[in-house]
């Protein structure tokens, strides 16, 4: 990636970016307290296990592994690629009553929905960051086609990713999720509203605007044709990132095949510097935001994904507790200062797996 120092707009934060201050996110009309330097003071609080993990290519024990018994009795099958079925305890179910209920200021609803489940790979020690291109491309398919499914009945798809122990995952085999629900949900109707205000002010698409305003700027990680990923100007998290598609396009049915390919490429790249930043695997929760389904014009909307990973330090995370809850975000180091330290970590994985080793099929349980 070719990198200069930003555009001389940035300039005019270099009186105030060492000095505690706000920045505003318009994406979902916030902002945030950035405290830069509180890093240095003493810690003696939590510390989380560093080290790569480890983890057999299969594991008999494990939930989604091919060919094995998930709690509920069901046998997966000996699948050899991206794997998808519905949730054994699915948050959102169809059929759910819609019946809205009110008493007084006392108010609820039914949510009708669905939860499906995405082993990524058959190889239980892989994730993203070492699945080959064509792998995790054949992902960025089901992704689509998942939303493409569940978007003719629902109005919201959230495609995400839990990875780590630390983000809740509930199995280490590397798999994601995706929910549908009939209602349009909080961080979605912000975006929304935002989106749709730019779009009706300027007549253009606002994640447009700021990736153009970004381009060759001090918070680029990563950069190719069709994507750009960011540590955002207003990020909460400390190496949080966004991933923005350049061209006009709302969600990921929409993606041509180039873009789907490249989409694979960059995703490689942005969690292999998360996993060599530190020399491990990095959790993280991340996240497709696509444009709402309901038969709804889509032209303000830009199809995007956030990444938010709660490590501070290596082996420290970022707690969001007291001020953050109770009064408004604060990060302790500055976007351009964590988008740096991506930049200098290596977009070739210091774990990375043999293409012939990947490759090779597993010898499953199948009966």
């Amino acid at each position: 990636m070719n990198h200069v120092n930003g555009r001389a707009s940035d300039a005019a934060f270099d009186r105030i970016r060492g000095e505690p201050h706000r920045r505003y996110n318009p994406l979902i009309d916030e902002w945030i307290l950035v405290s830069s330097g509180r890093t240095s003071r003493p810690w003696q609080g939590r510390r989380e296990a560093a080290g790569q993990e480890s983890a057999p290519r299969f594991d008999p024990n494990c939930y989604l592994c091919p060919g094995n018994t998930r709690a509920n009795g069901e046998r997966n099958p000996a699948y050899e690629s991206t794997f998808s079925f519905t949730n054994d305890f699915s948050a959102l179910r169809p059929g759910t009553t819609t019946e809205r209920v009110q008493d007084g200021l006392l108010i609820a609803e039914g949510e009708e929905g669905a939860c499906h489940v995405l082993c990524f790979s058959p190889r239980h020690d892989l994730t993203l960051a070492l699945m080959p291109v064509q792998a995790v491309r054949e992902v960025v398919d089901v992704w689509a086609d998942e939303t493409t499914e569940l978007g003719a009945q629902y109005r919201w798809i959230q495609v995400f990713e839990n990875r780590g122990q630390i983000m809740g995952a509930s199995s280490p085999h590397p798999h994601g999720q995706v929910w549908a629900g009939s209602a349009l949900p909080r961080e979605a109707a912000r975006e929304d509203a935002a989106q749709r205000r730019h779009h009706g002010e300027v007549g253009r698409r606002l994640l447009l605007d700021y990736a153009d305003q970004e381009l060759d700027g001090p918070r680029v990680v990563e950069v190719n044709d069709d994507w750009l990923v960011v540590v955002p100007f207003w990020a909460a998290w400390p190496y949080e990132t966004l991933l923005m598609a350049r061209q006009p396009v709302a969600r990921l049915p929409e993606l041509t095949g180039s873009q789907r390919e490249s989409l694979a490429e960059i995703l490689i790249r942005l969690l292999t510097r998360y996993d060599n930043l530190f020399g491990l695997s990095f959790p993280y929760s991340m996240g497709w935001h696509q444009a709402p389904f309901g038969g709804v014009e889509t032209d303000h909307w830009q199809l995007h994904a956030h990444f938010l990973p709660p490590l501070l330090r290596a082996n420290v995370r970022k707690f969001m507790v007291g001020y953050e809850l109770l009064a408004e975000s604060q990060r302790d180091l500055t976007a351009e200062q964590t988008a740096g330290e991506l930049r200098a970590a290596s977009p070739t994985h210091r774990f990375a797996v043999p293409v012939a080793e990947v490759d090779t099929p597993l010898s499953v349980r199948t009966t």
